[in-house]
């Protein structure tokens, strides 16, 4: 089995020669791999993304990312002289459109793979197709239950079941909560799914948890805080889209519930915009678990992140230089793409020798996630279950806590898999 790692860690492994089986390269890498070369001419390797664009919210950063990653990559003679030929369609958050887009890129343009696909509908919807066509779809923003339940669909985002459970364990342990109540949506593969394990965890521990989802299309922000009162919590989790969260801590602030409650957070209120968008009101009172490392991060690969999306994030949509989690997770996957694809000849990479490169893909490391990510053998895929937790403090973010492990429903453990992780 070959291993896929990630290119920082290329020039200190180097001294090594080889490591896991997998011939490491002596060059320290540029952006986006060895740089020098001409820019790649050859046949084009056709690949794929899905995202949720126009809708209630926009998460096509992620691809923006990818994109911006295989620009580089084409520039610097792309894979064996071979460029990536990469193409986005829009869901539209809409599911029937969600199923048009995977077959036009799955069985009529025959993409090697998905990658950088984020959604709150794409993978509830294709899942399955993915699996019957042998497609992979390394995925940066995962929302719902069934993309963490798919045999070909494995994501380097959190999603909002570990994302909610780090927040409340880092929670319980630190602010000593004992009553949760979980703000989500009523979509049951997203917050109730999500809150619901919260809620087992609490009962785990001998706590207690209560959810309260709302209809996204009917939002009363009031309404859901006051219903949230009524199960007399002492913490409150905002499971909820940036957007809505941001809506949420309106109404509660509107309210002056601050001080009656712990608030916490999943990742989407991580968000550079998010603090001045709160003001002063919350400065040190709401505590966001992160599912990659921070944005402003000093790590090799974050500062390459950024230079990338700097050079090359350019484009038509106010996500294509965005700065963000899932941007972060974009980054990752092409990442891990990429370097899959460079242990193939080029002149043989189709669909399946990716899939297998791809299932192959063991003990990833970069400094952008908090542990080495793992695609597994299984049908579920959980890879990424380590956060940190900051809080939003003066018209930005400090920290609460460095990388810890999140304690995740045992189902989606791969324990044989990571064992070497």
């Amino acid at each position: 089995m070959k291993t896929v790692i990630s290119k920082t860690w290329l020039h200190s492994l180097s001294l090594l020669g080889l490591l896991y089986g997998c011939q490491v390269l002596a060059a320290e890498p540029a952006l986006c791999g060895p740089s020098g070369a001409a820019p790649a001419s050859g046949t084009p390797i056709l690949v794929g993304a899905i995202v949720g664009k126009t809708g209630p919210d926009d998460f096509s950063s992620a691809a923006a990312a990818a994109r911006a990653y295989f620009k580089c990559v084409n520039d610097n003679g792309g894979i064996g002289g071979r460029p990536i030929e990469y193409a986005i369609e829009d869901d539209k958050w809409n599911p029937e459109t969600a199923a048009q887009a995977a077959s036009r890129l799955v069985k009529d343009r025959k993409v090697v793979a998905l990658v950088g696909s984020a959604s709150f509908i794409e993978m509830s919807v294709n899942a399955r197709l993915y699996e019957q066509e042998n497609v992979i779809s390394m995925a940066s923003g995962c929302a719902v239950r069934e993309c963490f339940e798919a045999r070909n669909i494995a994501t380097t985002n959190q999603g909002p079941l570990p994302s909610n459970l780090g927040a409340a364990q880092w929670s319980v342990r630190k602010q000593g909560s004992k009553r949760v109540a979980c703000i989500g949506l009523n979509i049951p593969s997203n917050g109730v799914w999500s809150c619901d394990a919260v809620n087992d965890w609490l009962k785990q521990q001998g706590l207690e948890g209560v959810s309260v989802v709302f209809d996204p299309a009917a939002a009363d922000f009031t309404g859901v805080i006051l219903e949230a009162m009524a199960a007399n919590p002492d913490t409150i989790l905002l499971n909820l889209p940036s957007g809505a969260g941001l809506g949420m801590l309106k109404a509660a602030q509107e309210q002056n519930l601050r001080d009656q409650y712990k608030w916490i957070a999943a990742t989407p209120l991580y968000d550079n915009k998010i603090p001045a968008a709160l003001g002063d009101y919350w400065d040190g009172h709401l505590a966001v678990q992160i599912e990659l490392t921070r944005l402003d991060g000093q790590g090799p690969d974050a500062k390459r992140w950024r230079a990338l999306m700097s050079k090359y994030g350019v484009g038509d949509s106010r996500a294509s230089n965005r700065i963000d989690t899932f941007s972060q997770a974009g980054f990752v996957s092409a990442n891990i793409f990429v370097e899959a694809l460079r242990t193939l000849d080029p002149s043989q990479i189709d669909r399946a020798s990716v899939t297998k490169a791809l299932r192959s893909v063991k003990n990833y490391r970069t400094d952008l996630l908090c542990a080495p990510w793992t695609f597994g053998s299984g049908d579920k895929h959980m890879a990424n279950h380590a956060g940190m937790m900051v809080q939003v403090k003066e018209l930005g973010y400090s920290d609460l806590e460095g990388c810890f492990e999140v304690e995740i429903p045992a189902i989606y453990r791969q324990a044989e898999s990571e064992k070497d992780a």
